[in-house]
């Protein structure tokens, strides 16, 4: 009768559950227990993504699961015409798992292009963020080039955003992950790279919920009120927004 009480309220309380118990398997014989903590976790190494964690961990402050959500909808714009593109690439992590999807096959022609200063943050927003200018500047052209090898799918775009999308305003994109942490940055690359969405194309905000971008999140919220699309908020502090037909 305990167990199944105990089975009971894990299935419908998991967080209170694992405080309570330990966090351990709910379900004697569920498969693939191990990456249960108390919910199904794939980040924690299932199906090989250790093996991805750890070529990018070194080069990335992106978390395993927020890394996670970043490969799976990559996977899936894979199936949509258009670019891939980066904002925000700091040591390039990410950008070396974007870069491995796209040049796997070889040959698609399909682009990846990588926007970012490579010295550190632009001028910011004092009443906006909490970011200040010259942050994140432990990193350079040279030192990404090293992890994101140039190939021809592969560009680097070095200086400020928006005048590094001059030029491209007939791309069409199918995923942009954009991680420049400040609002007018955020906000600059709402309006560029949202109305070259190809439909179903996805934008990833990988700050929008942390406390340290109030910004980014004010940016995104304000881009969007008036939109069909919604951003959907993640537990792991991303927004994503799918572009609706």
């Amino acid at each position: 009768m305990l167990r199944q009480l105990k089975d009971c309220f894990s299935h419908c309380f998991p967080r209170v559950y694992a405080r309570l118990w330990g966090g351990g398997p709910v379900y004697r014989g569920c498969p693939d227990a191990e990456f249960y903590r108390p919910l199904f976790s794939p980040w924690l190494g299932y199906g090989g993504f250790a093996e991805v964690t750890a070529r990018i961990t070194p080069h990335s402050l992106v978390s395993p699961d927020r890394l996670w959500v970043l490969h799976s909808l990559a996977r899936q714009a894979l199936k949509l015409p258009g670019n891939f593109w980066e904002c925000g690439v700091y040591k390039g992590g990410t950008a070396k798992l974007l870069a491995g999807l796209i040049g796997n096959p070889p040959g698609t022609g399909r682009q990846l292009r990588l926007f970012d200063t490579f010295s550190g943050m632009p001028e910011t927003d004092p009443g906006k963020d909490l970011h200040r200018q010259g942050d994140f500047s432990d990193t350079s052209l040279s030192a990404v080039k090293k992890v994101v090898r140039e190939s021809s799918q592969v560009s680097f775009h070095p200086g400020f955003i928006p005048q590094t999308f001059v030029g491209l305003e007939g791309e069409r994109i199918a995923f942009a992950h954009v991680d420049v942490d400040i609002h007018q940055s955020v906000m600059d690359c709402c309006h560029f790279i949202h109305p070259r969405l190809v439909p179903g194309g996805v934008m990833i905000f990988d700050d929008y919920g942390f406390p340290t971008c109030p910004g980014a999140r004010a940016a995104v919220d304000a881009f969007f009120v008036d939109k069909a699309e919604v951003p959907l908020v993640l537990s792991t502090g991303q927004a994503v927004v799918f572009k609706l037909p």
